[in-house]
């Protein structure tokens, strides 16, 4: 998941209200339950010591907020009065949460606005593709291309005119092929996607993909259900393009873990991956982190760490925070503090899952990272 979209949190000073919404139902009793919510949320943050400026701003972003709209609720960022960021959950929380912090709190929206990849789907036929995007934020159009018109039908006849004419339709599939897949590529590299799912007739669905780009045909899957033209849609391909979001998010995860364990090598040998609180502050303040790895369950996401106005002013120790040129650090969850430096250094971040059946702590503490280049310990 890129941290992209939480430019705004970056430099604007805090303290943050954050608030993880759930709008309840559309019916005349959750709209009662909604604007109790609201009540006990400003009340919270009132009593965590919010100013009334943020705290109206909040009231109003959140009465705002509607089922129709929000089926899985937002989350609200508000400082200095003014809501900073508000973005749609793609499923709802378990809980309402609220807080007022020096930092925003970050970790939940990992979770509930999700590293579920970005897909494009690519609906083809002869003549063309319709390319449409799928996420958090639901179904977008990620435009179309159009290839030759004519000739793309086959006819039945033996007679050599018809023969000729067969040829011309060879060619126009050829030359739309091509097309459709520098298209293809073109919009997968633009709109940022993690995998494409091709729907369409079995003929040209390989056709297509035989003709992309290694990098995007390696992250490239067939479906043969659907089809370009219209009403050809059905539960049957949302489901299956839904799975290929599902795979690839497992796959991601298997195979950043494994570079993680193959990279944490001890603390005596050069190393590609950290873990711990210790580490991590290190490499952030470096630039050095590459993927953070973060674990919901891990014990080390609540540890005390200690902060500046910079997202790489970040320490252990309220001294160390000051020797980095902050007169006034102030005191935050670890988690918090690693995610705002990985998202102002534009690294990734991965939610991992709870420790595996072994009971493996992987990464140590709930927190971890692969790294830009090479670690060498600093000999004692």
């Amino acid at each position: 998941m890129h941290l992209s979209f939480l430019g705004p949190l970056l430099d604007r000073p805090g303290p943050w209200a954050t608030v993880y919404f759930d709008p309840a139902q559309n019916d005349e009793s959750g709209a009662k339950r909604r604007e109790l919510s609201v009540r006990e949320v400003c009340r919270t943050l009132e009593e965590e010591g919010a100013d009334a400026a943020t705290t109206q701003a909040m009231r109003d972003a959140l009465t705002n907020i509607g089922p129709a709209e929000d089926p899985a609720g937002r989350v609200v960022f508000a400082a200095g009065g003014d809501v900073v960021l508000s973005r749609r959950l793609s499923r709802p929380p378990q809980r309402q949460i609220a807080c007022w912090a020096p930092l925003p709190r970050l970790t939940p929206l990992l979770e509930l606005c999700g590293q579920d990849p970005v897909c494009l789907v690519a609906y083809i036929d002869r003549a063309g593709a319709d390319f449409e995007l799928r996420g958090a934020a639901g179904p977008q159009d990620a435009g179309q291309i159009e290839g030759q018109q004519r000739p793309v039908h086959r006819t039945a006849s033996a007679d050599w005119s018809e023969r000729h004419f067969q040829l011309k339709v060879e060619n126009t599939w050829e030359h739309n092929v091509v097309e459709i897949a520098d298209a293809l590529g073109s919009a997968y590299e633009e709109s940022g996607a993690d995998l494409v799912v091709l729907v369409g007739d079995p003929r040209e669905r390989p056709a297509v993909r035989e003709r992309l780009p290694e990098a995007v045909r390696q992250v490239t899957v067939e479906t043969e259900h659907g089809g370009r033209a219209a009403g050809s849609s059905s539960a049957v391909l949302e489901e299956a393009i839904e799975q290929a979001r599902r795979q690839y998010a497992r796959r991601r995860v298997e195979e950043v873990l494994d570079r993680f364990r193959a990279g944490r090598v001890g603390t005596d040998r050069p190393t590609d991956a950290v873990e711990g609180v210790p580490a991590l502050v290190e490499a952030a303040r470096e630039h050095r982190i590459d993927t953070l790895l973060v674990r919901p369950d891990g014990a080390d996401l609540a540890r005390e760490a200690w902060v500046g106005g910079d997202p790489d002013q970040v320490a252990v120790r309220r001294s160390d925070a000051k020797t980095l040129g902050e007169g006034d650090p102030a005191s935050v969850r670890a988690d918090d503090a690693l995610l705002r430096a990985a998202a102002a250094t534009a690294a990734d971040v991965l939610i991992v899952p709870p420790s595996d059946e072994d009971g493996a702590d992987v990464p140590a503490g709930g927190l971890g990272a692969l790294l830009r280049w090479t670690y060498e310990p600093t000999a004692v």
